[in-house]
């Protein structure tokens, strides 16, 4: 898979898999080629929700809500109040053409907004986790984006879910609930017609990816040397796990395994 300068990319994967540190990559590899990745712009998502086809009609595009989601917890990184500030701008602009009824078709706006905030960039990608439970809607969105998904060892994705602090109201409580909660974010994957084609997707392995075999992979892909900005990239070794892993993880593991060493 190589990704034009015209071809976003899109990073997904589970929480605590590694996405953002391996954003957090792409973000400093794409500033340095004139481009832009935003950690977290959920753009895309946002639009999913709050820009209908109903909407239209109504004349009504739904600017605040979208605004007060996307700011409640804004993309990382220094280019990101920036992005944001010329996001606005389009979704304020964007709103006054649709309330004029010069706006008929959701998607074609959708697909138009998102061109519109990343305008100017040479090449351009988001990483936001959730895109990973609405496959459909992001291809409808953005049908000739690349999509990467990285995956980690459940156990490991399971025991960090468990550890992580603060305000997380979704986080499962026991391993068992983590793991669960795991395959249900990858089995979506598995079963969609489009992340079977090699031309459209890459599946990476965190701890390949820290070990530079997948890093290599994925500059090839995107067509930049990543290596210089890897440094955020670190390979913890996954606990020991009380058992095995339950025949149903292991079997959505070991085929996610299987599409990353394509």
């Amino acid at each position: 898979m190589t990704i034009s300068g015209s071809s976003p990319l899109i990073l997904l994967g589970a929480q605590r898999s590694g996405t953002t540190a391996l954003a957090t990559v792409l973000d400093s590899a794409y500033a340095a080629a004139g481009g832009l990745f935003t950690v977290n712009g959920k753009l895309p998502y946002v639009l999913h929700r709050w820009c209908s086809q109903a909407d239209l009609p109504a004349r009504h595009l739904r600017v605040d809500e979208m605004l007060h989601a996307l700011r409640r917890r804004p993309p990382y990184g220094p280019r990101g109040e920036r992005w944001l500030a010329a996001v606005e701008r389009e979704l304020r602009a964007a709103a006054a053409e649709v309330a004029a009824g010069a706006v008929l078709d959701a998607v074609e706006l959708r697909r138009d907004l998102v061109r519109r905030a990343y305008a100017g960039a040479t090449r351009f990608g988001d990483k936001y986790n959730e895109y990973l439970l609405e496959l459909d809607q992001l291809a409808e969105t953005l049908p000739d984006a690349r999509w990467a998904l990285l995956v980690r060892h459940p156990a490991a994705v399971a025991a960090s879910a468990l550890r992580w602090p603060g305000d997380r109201p979704w986080r499962p409580e026991t391993r068992a609930a983590a793991l669960d909660k795991w395959a249900a974010w990858h089995e979506p994957w598995l079963r969609h017609e489009r992340t079977r084609d090699p031309g459209r997707c890459i599946v990476l392995e965190y701890g390949r990816l820290c070990a530079g075999r997948d890093l290599a992979r994925l500059s090839g892909a995107v067509d930049l040397d990543l290596a210089p900005f890897a440094g955020p990239l670190t390979e913890r070794p996954p606990p020991p796990a009380p058992d095995e892993l339950p025949p149903r993880i292991d079997r959505i593991w070991q085929a996610l395994l299987d599409r990353a060493t394509r």
